[in-house]
């Protein structure tokens, strides 16, 4: 869920060479489809065609502090860089931010959508900056589903894309695509064509990932990392209680997938850009694995082209990838 948010180097860094059913959706009151054959069955024209309101977005210094805070940033006192990003004297804004404004909700919940909330996982995400994002000020974010594939038992694949535009000028700042796997909702026939895997566009750009990368950056989460997240927009409880966790499969609350985002744009940040954010162009990659607050975030980075760099994230302490088919473009 996203709504309004509230009004050096890190000495762990090793770096060599729902809102309910209050949705910004507009709701179809017509009732959603039974399910079939152990599905939850959908309307693709309708799910596809749906309508958002756009949504007004403003926010300030402590916002943008407070989500640097989430993804680990100002855990070194020492490290001037990441200061900037957490004490609001020249105060900078991280770019990862830009996909949590102007959200229209958890309005995969709303019941008129036909899809089974609890059983959806967020499978990708692309983040690609137009301008710099300001500490403070305000957006308009402009929300569309742009895609509905039918992965047969797989279950559907819900891609939403969010334009965020200044709310004075109307100048785009950023726009976030979103890729859901929604488990219990395949089998609805027709949908749209699939496009080139994320294995397929990886193969183009990486030999293997078994080369010796150019880059890796270890960072930290913390046991509280996933509770301070949320506070920057996203209460699902599947983050903060163990209860929902367990419910869910899960040994206890796992990081939010947004937050493991942002900790991997942190590190193209930390290693590429040098901590300047107007240098940061795009962002997008896979989740293979949950992260669990408390462990070590390692991003191996290769460079592929000028400006463009292919990355992979494993959890230190299991020894599991949990972010693939990583691609980062930034101004060298």
């Amino acid at each position: 869920m996203c709504h309004k948010l509230d009004a050096g180097a890190n000495q762990n860094a090793i770096i060599f060479t729902a809102e309910p059913d209050r949705s910004h959706a507009r709701v179809n009151t017509q009732a959603p489809a039974l399910p079939v054959g152990g599905m939850m069955a959908i309307n693709y024209l309708a799910l596809k065609n749906r309508q958002f309101d756009d949504v007004r977005h403003s926010y300030g210094a402590k916002d943008s502090m407070l989500y640097a805070l989430g993804i680990g940033l100002g855990a070194d006192p020492q490290d001037l860089d990441q200061l900037r990003f957490v004490y609001e004297k020249d105060l900078l804004a991280v770019p990862t931010m830009a996909a949590v404004l102007g959200c229209p909700g958890f309005w995969v919940r709303a019941p008129d959508t036909g899809l089974d909330w609890q059983n959806i996982l967020h499978v990708a995400q692309e983040l690609t900056l137009h301008q710099a994002l300001r500490p403070c000020g305000e957006v308009v974010g402009k929300t569309a589903v742009e895609a509905l594939v039918d992965k047969r038992s797989a279950g559907a694949l819900l891609t939403t894309r969010r334009d965020v535009c200044d709310a004075a000028t109307g100048e785009l700042v950023a726009v976030s695509r979103a890729v859901m796997l929604c488990r219990s909702n395949g089998n609805f026939g027709g949908g749209d064509p699939a496009g080139p895997s994320a294995q397929q566009v990886s193969e183009r750009m990486l030999t293997g990932p078994n080369d010796r990368p150019d880059i890796i950056c270890v960072l930290p989460s913390y046991v509280q990392s996933a509770l301070i997240y949320r506070l920057s927009g996203d209460d699902n409880p599947l983050h903060a209680d163990i209860r929902v966790a367990q419910r869910a499969g899960f040994e206890r609350p796992i990081l939010h997938g947004l937050c493991t985002f942002g900790m991997a744009g942190h590190a193209a940040l930390r290693t590429l850009c040098a901590y300047d954010p107007a240098r940061l162009k795009k962002l997008k990659l896979r989740f293979s694995s949950p992260f669990y607050p408390g462990e070590t975030l390692k991003t191996s980075f290769w460079k592929v082209a000028q400006g463009r760099a292919a990355f992979q994230c494993h959890s230190v302490e299991r020894e599991v990838m949990v972010i693939n088919h990583g691609v980062v473009e930034y101004l060298e």
